[in-house]
């Protein structure tokens, strides 16, 4: 019995971990194994340097990670905003700012250039995460349901919400590492493929973001997700993690040429 009570409190403390990042860490990893796959190598180098010790793909992890340090707390809403056609409208963001507006600035600034090597490490490593969270559907929310977090469901028989079923749920399920699954999603790399996804603006990121709610919140009524959801949405998520890593090495390749 004891064994029991100690695994279900691991289980819950897992869940609740999970339910409070963005694309969860294999989400992130993914993205930046896939980003430095595409990066001239050139630009790989510099922001390995400026990230040092810290790898590209590890790097996406820093801005959830530091969510513990108080001193930080001025970035947490920016990893999300609020979208309700595809659009941006300031009006309807957080206070404290948003994704979509933190990523236009953090990049200007990076641009410009004049930075100490820690901030610029420090912006640099946000903008890579922000990035790579806009790209997670639920990211870009309807103002509502906190995206998706308020909406309660069963994965596998086991207790979690929406927003963390995408951010980690799916991909967890499939058992592999992240170098497995970008291996994986690397075969299907195009020029053809980087070339649609490089021609999107920011505004058409949030447009796609958009375009996928209908088929997210394709719940059914008893809200217990199982294998039809997985199979009819997993190829979302990896379409949204590729997309993510073509957008992120050309925007490292604008500001570190």
């Amino acid at each position: 019995m004891k064994r029991i009570y100690t695994f279900s409190l691991t289980l819950v403390f897992t869940l609740c971990v999970s339910q409070a990042f963005a694309w969860g860490q294999l989400g992130h990893y993914l993205i930046g194994y896939l980003a430095e796959k595409q990066l001239k190598k050139s630009t790989l180098k510099k922001v390995e340097g400026l990230i040092y010790p810290t790898s590209l793909s590890k790097s996406g992890t820093w801005m959830d990670d530091i969510r513990s340090d108080k001193s930080y707390d001025f970035a947490t809403t920016w990893h999300y905003l609020n979208s309700k056609n595809g659009e941006y409208d300031p009006s309807t963001q957080e206070k404290t700012g948003d994704a979509y507006e933190a990523i236009q600035r953090i990049k200007a600034e990076l641009k410009k250039g004049g930075l100490d090597p820690k901030t610029e490490g420090e912006k640099l490593k946000m903008l890579i995460h922000m990035i790579e969270d806009i790209h997670q559907p639920l990211h870009v929310g309807t103002g509502t349901d906190r995206g998706g977090n308020d909406v309660r469901l069963e994965f596998f028989g086991q207790p979690t919400n929406l927003h963390a079923l995408w951010d980690s749920g799916m991909i967890d399920r499939q058992g592999m590492s992240f170098t497995e699954l970008g291996e994986e999603l690397n075969r299907r790399m195009s020029p053809q493929l980087q070339a649609k996804y490089r021609a999107g603006t920011m505004q058409d990121w949030l447009k796609e973001a958009v375009s996928y709610r209908p088929q997210v919140y394709n719940l059914p009524e008893n809200k217990k997700i199982s294998y039809p959801y997985l199979y009819q949405n997993f190829s979302i998520a990896e379409e949204r993690l590729i997309a993510a890593s073509v957008r992120l090495a050309q925007v490292l390749e604008e500001i570190y040429p």
